[in-house]
């Protein structure tokens, strides 16, 4: 795409490489944490009770859709273990002296969130299983008759594995993980006391209550979303007005970046459109979707389609895609 998604969950812009405001508006501890209520439990439980043994925190992976807080909840656990958050991804890691680089640059109990871990190399995935069960490397030197392997010891760390694609793990890696969580998608209560702790964070006002819910109700329950969005309603409030939000300068703001009352935006509506004048609302494949797109299928499968079928709009059948009613009401 030639324009950056501003309803994405992905990370874009200033939430790729976190800057000092980035970090202002990012929770530090768990009790700060707004949203997944059962998963926080979880984690409380699960680090109270290591903080009194003096161990690692256990291996954890968070799967579900971009932008719903795998990264900020990896800089919350190393800071509950007053620690070092490290972030890397599968792609990244593409031989086996990359992993063993980073591992050895950890210290005692850091954390290292690896994002999609679904894409990491067979070659190098083999070398991460005695990392994480005993905290040891093992690495081979040279391939000849004369190989030997040298052990590398490694501080006790905690791994957090982040994927949208749980299902594409290797049985051997989902048996490594001792805490294992589905992010749901956020409702509008949490997404409404995440802006307002972001506003008043970023010194964003007057921003009044009606305002919030309406960036809540088109953040497509996803809280990087809702964060994008109060950002570009401020800079179109400071440019177009005069620095206060108003519900019609939300409305407003939202209307140029082409996001609807729901959270949809131009890509969604192109999706839907498709399927419905081409397709005769389906059901059609994902990849002649894509092809009529122009667009690749990964990124409708992995960033459009989750939010049209968490809303109703699009089922998955057999066939194929198909439009639901509601879905052919909204884009009639």
């Amino acid at each position: 795409m030639s324009r950056e998604r501003i309803v994405s969950g992905d990370a874009q812009g200033v939430d790729a490489v976190p800057s000092s405001s980035g970090m202002a508006v990012r929770p530090r501890l768990l009790k700060e944490y707004v949203g997944q209520k059962a998963l926080v439990e979880r984690l409380s439980i699960a680090l109270e009770a290591v903080k009194a043994r003096e161990e690692p925190m256990e291996h954890v992976l968070l799967h579900g859709p971009p932008g719903l807080g795998k990264t900020t909840l990896a800089h919350v656990i190393a800071e509950e273990r007053g620690s070092t958050a490290w972030i890397t991804s599968g792609p990244a890691l593409t031989k086996a002296a990359d992993l063993v680089g980073t591992l050895t640059k950890l210290g005692e109990h850091d954390v290292l969130l690896i994002d999609e871990i679904h894409r990491l190399p067979a070659a190098v995935e083999e070398y991460i299983y005695p990392a994480m069960e005993d905290f040891r490397v093992d690495f081979t030197v040279d391939s000849s008759m004369h190989a030997k392997v040298i052990t590398l010891s490694i501080k006790p760390f905690t791994l957090i594995g982040a994927t949208t694609r749980a299902g594409l793990l290797t049985q051997p890696m989902l048996a490594r993980f001792g805490i294992t969580h589905h992010l749901e998608y956020y409702p509008e209560s949490d997404l409404f006391e995440i802006i307002v702790r972001a506003a008043a964070r970023l010194q964003i006002g007057p921003l009044d209550a009606s305002a919030i819910d309406v960036i809540a109700s088109r953040s497509r329950g996803t809280p990087r979303v809702a964060l994008r969005l109060l950002r570009r309603v401020r800079d179109f409030a400071q440019v177009r007005g005069d620095g206060s939000i108003s519900v019609v300068t939300v409305g407003d703001a939202l209307d140029l970046e082409g996001v609807d009352a729901i959270g949809l935006d131009e890509l969604d509506r192109k999706y839907m459109r498709v399927l419905k004048d081409i397709y005769d609302g389906g059901p059609a494949g994902l990849e002649a979707i894509a092809a009529t797109l122009g667009d690749d299928s990964g990124t409708l499968e992995d960033v459009v389609e989750p939010y049209l079928l968490q809303i109703g709009f699009l089922a998955r059948t057999r066939q194929g895609r198909k439009l639901t009613a509601a879905g052919e009401a909204h884009i009639s």
